[in-house]
């Protein structure tokens, strides 16, 4: 959307680390600030009590070394001269796409619970917890979840752990490798659908909505494959937000 409302090449291409950086430092940020003021964090979070600890459990500390570590790469983004990352349009797509593929999952997912005779509530499916947060409550959650949860499912389990896979499947045809990845994809997402029902927050366990979530984790999966982190942390959040906001 840059210069223009047409897509065009950058946008439309895979993102590489730095745009990823660039676009999820904000949802980091709003996370972080926004965590302490709640009882509960996102469960895949192991930054939030190191901070605190480094705070010494002092509020204002706590925010100032948030606020430092955005300042610290916004200033490592400039200085390498990664400027356009910053533009607001980056953004302003970046959560336009979200809302495409947050609505495209969300009907694709409660299709398949449907061809399967599962009926579901889909205003629930897929939230980060079961109870009915408040606003400000309910957009901090999401936004940690899409944060942390694509780092653990998608970057770490998924891609991570299909390299490893691969790795002593070698050596082995192309073809093959891509089939280990297909199929580590659907596994992955069924251990981020199981994610939910884990813990003493977690929901009880339903046939329906396991299977409306690993859909979603099996989306999430795509856009990351296919688009990068960044849109499938902003996809994440957007969802979970239209989920326990609106």
């Amino acid at each position: 959307m840059e210069g223009g409302a047409a897509l065009n090449p950058e946008q439309a291409s895979k993102t590489d680390p730095w745009s990823d950086l660039a676009l999820t430092l904000p949802l980091f940020v709003v996370y972080h600030l926004g965590v302490v003021f709640l009882p509960v964090r996102n469960a895949a979070d192991v930054v939030t009590l190191e901070l605190v600890k480094l705070a010494d459990n002092d509020l204002l500390k706590y925010g100032g070394l948030t606020l430092a570590i955005g300042v610290v790469f916004v200033t490592v983004l400039a200085v390498l001269g990664r400027h356009r990352e910053l533009r607001w349009q980056r953004f302003a797509w970046a959560a336009a796409e979200g809302v495409l593929y947050a609505v495209a999952m969300r009907l694709a997912a409660g299709y398949v619970v449907g061809k399967l005779r599962l009926a579901l509530d889909v205003g629930t499916a897929g939230a980060v917890t079961s109870d009915a947060p408040g606003t400000f409550a309910g957009i901090v959650l999401a936004v940690g979840a899409g944060f942390y949860e694509e780092i653990a499912f998608r970057v770490v389990l998924f891609a991570l752990g299909a390299k490893v896979i691969r790795l002593f499947a070698e050596p082995i045809p192309l073809a093959h490798a891509r089939l280990i990845t297909f199929g580590w994809a659907f596994v992955a997402a069924g251990v981020f659908s199981g994610w939910h029902y884990v813990g003493a927050l977690g929901d009880p366990f339903e046939l329906k909505s396991f299977v409306f979530r690993w859909v979603c984790g099996l989306a999430f999966t795509v856009i990351y494959a296919f688009r990068g982190f960044g849109p499938a942390v902003w996809t994440h959040a957007i969802y979970d937000i239209w989920v326990l906001v609106l």
